[in-house]
């Protein structure tokens, strides 16, 4: 293995401890401020801290007219996903939602893309999603629909399928725009339509705050987002797709272990079991056949 190829992928697993910790900041986010404003000064201080990494890259700021569309489609489902982790996160354990949303969101996608281009499905991806099936049943406990509908797990189903959504639009805007510029105008966009709806909230209250929450809204916003994805994208041009899409199966252990370290939540079973099966499924669903 090349030196070279090893770095990138030392990198890569602390992109998705990065991804991972992400959601135990957020739960210590939603203890402090309400929704608007957390959104908010995510998405600002997300798009400041892309500011130097274009710099440093040498990526001049560029826009394609044909990428506009998936940029405000993207914009308007991020901020979607935000809403409805922050309710699902305020309400429930950190670690169980990064869970349900990692190992549930590919297994979306794959049928987002059945639905919408009609593609031809193998068996190893029909038995990947009937693992898929199982996997959400058990990890959403779906056995009880009072637990379902009364609890945070709504909200993690809703953001899954958000992120389905997400990530359609970002396979294809590739063509049009690099993806740090895609992220970055999103981010752009997402705080401009943010602020305008967090306008009358109490944006300066975030000054008030302590040390705590400056380190949670940071580490969100900057290492959690621009950070980890900066890195995701070089990886991905180096070592490949597929190669790096496997060290996303990190982000649910990371997630779970800094949730257990940093709020003490508590190791579900049902939540391990069912995040593996779908962890297996999206495995299967992502085999190629080889001839």
């Amino acid at each position: 293995m090349k030196n070279e190829d090893r770095l990138y992928q030392y990198l890569l697993a602390l992109a998705m401890l990065f991804w991972g910790g992400g959601w135990t900041a957020l739960k210590i986010l939603t203890y402090e401020l309400p929704m608007d404003v957390i959104i908010f000064w995510r998405f600002f201080l997300m798009t400041l801290s892309f500011i130097p990494i274009l710099y440093f890259f040498k990526m001049p700021i560029k826009l394609n007219l044909h990428s506009i569309k998936y940029i405000a489609s993207s914009s308007v489902l991020n901020i979607s996903f935000m809403v409805s982790s922050f309710l699902g996160i305020k309400y429930g354990f950190a670690g169980a939602g990064s869970v349900i949303i990692t190992s549930l969101s590919p297994i979306m996608t794959f049928l987002l893309v059945l639905v919408l281009f009609r593609k031809r499905v193998e068996t190893l991806q029909q038995f990947g999603l009937a693992l898929g099936v199982v996997g959400g049943f058990i990890i959403l406990q779906l056995n009880d629909l009072s637990l379902f509908f009364n609890g945070s797990n709504t909200y993690f189903l809703l953001c899954a399928i958000i992120w389905a959504g997400v990530t359609v639009l970002s396979q294809h805007s590739q063509k049009h725009i690099h993806p740090v510029h895609y992220s970055f105008f999103i981010s752009l966009i997402a705080t401009f339509a943010s602020f305008i709806y967090a306008f009358n909230s109490n944006l300066l209250a975030v000054f008030e705050q302590g040390l705590i929450f400056w380190i949670a809204l940071i580490y969100l916003a900057v290492f959690g987002q621009t950070v980890a994805t900066t890195i995701f994208y070089m990886a991905s041009g180096k070592l490949g797709s597929e190669k790096t899409s496997s060290f996303m199966f990190l982000v649910p252990v990371f997630a779970l272990l800094s949730a257990w370290i940093v709020l003490d939540e508590p190791f579900q079973l049902h939540i391990i079991i069912g995040g593996f099966i779908s962890i297996l499924a999206v495995m299967f669903i992502n085999k190629r056949k080889t001839t």
